[in-house]
């Protein structure tokens, strides 16, 4: 796991989210990795399948993007806006971060507990102690991405934005959900609804947390004045008329301001979907993503 998550990382941009995202991941895999063969852990094995497991989901959803095929819902934000220029890097780590817990890690202790036969009290003690690795991991990472040019302009709502997420908080909700999925094993039907709502209420907070926290520059056009881009989506060289107020909140701007090569995804509303199945408008009934439950031994619909 730690040579595949290299690779990724050495074929992204150091910009790019996702990159910034795994690099948050291997420092953390690395970590738990060399914790293994000490006494860290009370059953180093099943830490090692169980954080193996987990970061499979992660790979899966990076597979997909790269096969022009959508993530699960919770990564969606991630992949969509990893080269918003308006989002801090921190944004994106943590946004990677909501979605793998949140989601990732309750199928993922509910599958290793599937294949190791045993029960998630079996893995209570451990699960929880990495939770103080992952909060010096998370302290490093903070201290690498804060500061820079743009520390004076953006420090208020970033920190605003750490400290209504908590990675501790996150990692108790995920084991109340895997405990919550563990007892649906047996109802198929109830156990699928809940996967898919962790699914998409990670992806909403995703989107949340990747929301651009201030203006950003934009590059000008040949003799044209200096100009930011305030707004998520905004297109380049659409700059008001001199007077003209600009459109009101929750009201889309009038056609002309939307560029012909406008992306389609913006912060500010989840992307559509991409490989759509012949036949199905956009109205049609939004379906489990395989992706979740296919290593989570839950059956698929």
């Amino acid at each position: 796991m730690v040579g595949r998550l290299r690779e990724i990382g050495a074929g992204l941009p150091p910009a790019d989210g996702v990159a910034v995202f795994n690099r948050l991941y291997l420092t953390v895999t690395e970590a738990v990795r060399d914790r293994l063969g000490g006494a860290y852990f009370a059953d180093p094995a099943a830490m090692a399948e169980l954080d193996t497991v987990f970061a499979g989901r992660y790979l899966l959803a990076v597979a997909a993007d790269a096969a022009g095929q959508e993530p699960p819902a919770c990564w969606r934000p991630l992949f969509a806006l990893r080269a918003h220029p308006g989002v801090h890097p921190l944004q994106f780590a943590l946004a990677g971060m909501n979605a793998h817990i949140q989601h990732d890690l309750p199928l993922a202790v509910v599958d290793t507990c599937l294949r190791r036969g045993c029960e998630p009290a079996g893995l209570a003690a451990d699960y929880h102690r990495i939770n103080g690795l992952l909060a010096e991991v998370e302290t490093a990472v903070r201290e690498q991405l804060m500061p820079g040019p743009d520390l004076l302009e953006r420090a208020e709502p970033l920190t605003h934005l750490l400290g209504v997420w908590s990675v501790e908080a996150a990692r108790e909700g995920a084991w109340s959900a895997a405990q919550a999925l563990w007892e649906l094993r047996a109802v198929p039907t109830a156990a699928r609804a809940f996967a898919t709502a962790l699914d998409c209420s990670a992806g909403l907070l995703g989107h949340a947390l990747l929301l651009p926290l201030g203006p950003h520059p934009v590059p000008d056009a040949p003799g044209g004045s200096p100009r930011t881009a305030d707004a998520p989506g905004a297109a380049a060289g659409t700059a008001d008329a001199p007077g003209k107020a600009p459109h009101a909140p929750g009201t889309a701007p009038d056609a002309p301001r939307r560029a012909p090569d406008a992306p389609r995804t913006a912060a500010g509303r989840l992307p559509e979907a991409r490989n759509r199945p012949a036949g199905e408008g956009a109205g049609a009934r939004a379906r489990p993503d395989q992706a979740q439950l296919e290593c989570s031994g839950l059956p698929s619909a």
